[in-house]
C-alpha cells in the first residue's frame, strides 16, 4: 500500500497566458535566467536529492515531441512552479522503477500552486550513472 504524496506549496505562480507562443516565451526567459552561468549541460540543484543536479534539456525535447499545443501550453505555464518544487521541496516523491526500461527509477513529486492547483513533476534517474533529468509538468487535469 502506497502512501499518498504529500505535496510541495509552491511561491511562484504558474505563468498567464493562452497562447502557446507567450507562454513560452516567459518559460524560456526564466529558463535562460536559470542555467546562463552554467557551463556545459543546463541543471539545477535539488534538495531533496541531497542537492544533486537535475538536467532540464530532456524536458524541452520531451515537450517539442508533443504536437497538440494546447496541452504543450498547460504543461510550459507549471514550469516556474515545478522549478520551485525541484530546488526545495524535501517531501518524498513516489519513485518506481521504469516498466520500459529497467536501468531507470522514475520519480513523480506533487505541487501546489499558491491559486491550489495541483500539478506534478516527473524526474528520471538513471540507475547506473545515477544522473537525474527533469523529464515531465503536468497538472493534474
Amino acid at each position: 500500500k502506497t502512501r499518498p504524496m504529500k505535496p510541495y506549496r509552491t511561491k511562484a505562480r504558474k505563468l498567464p497566458g493562452t497562447q502557446f507562443a507567450e507562454v513560452y516565451k516567459k518559460a524560456l526567459t526564466l529558463y535562460w535566467n536559470l542555467i546562463k552561468n552554467k557551463k556545459r549541460r543546463p541543471y539545477l540543484r535539488s534538495v531533496y536529492f541531497k542537492k544533486s543536479k537535475i538536467f532540464l534539456p530532456l524536458f524541452w525535447q520531451h515537450l517539442h515531441e508533443k504536437l497538440n499545443l494546447k496541452d504543450k501550453t498547460r504543461r510550459v505555464r507549471y514550469f516556474p512552479c515545478a522549478i520551485e518544487l525541484l530546488e526545495k521541496s524535501r517531501f518524498d516523491p513516489v519513485s518506481k522503477e521504469n516498466p520500459n526500461r529497467r536501468s531507470e527509477i522514475l520519480h513523480r513529486f506533487a505541487g501546489i500552486t499558491p491559486d491550489n492547483e495541483i500539478f506534478f513533476v516527473q524526474v528520471k534517474e538513471d540507475k547506473n550513472s545515477g544522473e537525474k533529468f527533469l523529464i515531465s509538468i503536468f497538472p493534474l487535469n
